[in-house]
């Protein structure tokens, strides 16, 4: 193909993608609104993009802006002298690496424990999964969602390598009782990690005008470490995190030197060898060029944009908000009237993207929405758009499983099915055609309301084996 041929191909296979900017996609991306700031941060991208973190004596740049971006986060998170930190490719990465850390750092425990809310980031899950922690999952207050200080403390025994606060929770947008929590793991010689991937860049701000805000940051005296994504309300470009830890001693396990074989010791400071320059350049430029007063006026906009999107819901029919949300982060339920998933569908039809969440435990299904500053000023739009999605749902009526389905999923154990089973199952979800072929449905009400009766362990199973199916590459071989 000449360029012009694939940059037109570039074109078609994004179609279909969830915009970017604009401030109608409500998760995922994260929109500050300054054309100047997106422009500059593609700027560098492209011009680092072919450089390497791997080797700070190779490319000495990389070093010196990761050095300034965890100084300024440092500073912003309260960090004491002597606060180090790395930067990651993410908030799944910068999780990994706290949990990786706290047990690596307890040899003497043979069965680690993390001991988490039922809140907490699915990334702790997945930590747990690859590095041999077991998850101590500990209830949140069904009215609030947020953790219980209390019942955290008596999770936590001999085993325990690391106890987790959320800043805010990913699911309902509420912060957790940092201070309570940590100071019970510093009774019990635990470390105490702070997920505020979410509320790091945003939080802190928003302590300026309201210092009664819940302290969550190494103003904390049991915090040993935090995460925070520059990715989300640093509005940099994917993907760039920042893992921060009170001292160089406690960050020391986290580090990794292999020089058993003949090539160059492999030297790391995260999961990573390779990292792209180009996101870290990326951030480095966006941050300098929003600066601490930038950051402030945004972090104003998105406060009382969630102020009135909340306020708003509040006074409608047959919504409710879930807990009390802290920053920017809404869950919205609905009343028996309609199906909530249904409303994503329609909101989706008339151009604005939330995010769908099942049933959990207390908890209802709910759209997750994540408010950023290129949202706010298009709120009445929004809500426009919302009072127009409920309107057909009720009218559409509920959605759900069929009773039968449901009662089956209740009682299927995924390991006993194989791959024709799964074909099965996921025909009857939605998420295959009649052949076995991975669809991606128009409407996703139907898919989520069958997943939604299903428990969660078979949740996982059915969307792994989606998964799988939908990310086999279609090949000339296949075709015959």
């Amino acid at each position: 193909m000449n360029p012009d041929e694939v940059r037109r191909q570039l074109d078609a296979v994004r179609a279909d993608d969830l915009p970017t900017h604009g401030g109608r996609t409500l998760a995922y991306v994260y929109d500050s609104g300054l054309a100047e700031a997106d422009a500059l941060g593609r700027e560098a991208l492209a011009a680092f993009g072919g450089t390497n973190g791997l080797d700070p004596t190779a490319f000495p740049s990389l070093l010196r802006m990761e050095q300034d971006l965890v100084g300024m986060a440092a500073d912003l998170l309260d960090g004491p002298p002597g606060t180090v930190g790395s930067v990651t490719s993410g908030g799944t990465e910068s999780l990994l690496l706290a949990v990786q850390t706290a047990r690596d750092a307890r040899p003497d425990v043979s069965r680690p424990t993390l001991v988490m809310p039922s809140s907490a980031h699915a990334s702790f899950h997945k930590a747990a999964h690859y590095f041999g922690v077991r998850p101590v999952l500990v209830d949140v207050d069904p009215q609030t969602g947020r953790a219980v200080a209390s019942a955290m403390a008596d999770a936590i025994d001999a085993d325990t390598v690391l106890v987790v606060a959320s800043a805010p929770s990913y699911p309902h947008g509420v912060v957790d009782p940092v201070t309570e929590i940590a100071t019970h793991a510093q009774a019990a010689g635990v470390r105490c990690h702070v997920d505020a991937c979410i509320g790091g860049w945003l939080l802190p701000f928003l302590r300026r005008d309201d210092p009664e805000l819940p302290a969550f940051s190494f103003l904390v005296p049991g915090v040993t470490s935090i995460s925070v994504d520059l990715h989300k309300y640093g509005y940099t470009p994917k993907g760039v995190s920042l893992l921060l830890h009170r001292s160089a001693q406690l960050r020391r396990p986290q580090l990794f030197a292999s020089a058993a074989w003949p090539g160059y010791t492999m030297l790391n400071t995260t999961t990573q060898s390779t990292r792209s320059g180009g996101p870290i350049a990326a951030a480095w430029a966006i941050t300098r060029l929003i600066g601490d007063d930038g950051y402030l006026a945004l972090a104003r906009q998105v406060r009382d944009g969630l102020t009135s999107l909340v306020d708003a819901v509040q006074a409608r029919p047959h919504l409710r908000v879930v807990g009390r949300p802290s920053s920017s982060l809404v869950a919205l339920a609905s009343d028996d009237a309609f199906d909530i998933f249904t409303v994503a569908d329609e909101l989706l039809a008339r151009g604005w993207y939330v995010q769908p969440q099942l049933s959990f435990g207390p908890f209802p299904p709910t759209l997750h929405l994540s408010v950023s500053a290129a949202t706010v000023p298009r709120l009445p739009e929004f809500l426009d758009a919302l009072d127009a999605a409920v309107a057909a749902a009720v009218a559409a009526g509920p959605t759900t499983a069929d009773p039968g389905l449901a009662g089956v999923l209740a009682e299927l154990d995924p390991t006993t099915l194989d791959d024709a089973g799964f074909d099965q199952l996921l025909a009857m979800a939605g998420l295959v055609d009649g052949s076995g072929t991975p669809t991606l449905p128009t409407r996703m009400a139907p898919v989520n309301a069958t997943l939604d009766v299903a428990p969660p362990s078979l949740r996982e199973a059915l969307l792994l084996g989606y998964l799988d199916r939908i990310s086999r590459p279609v090949r000339a071989a296949d075709r015959g």
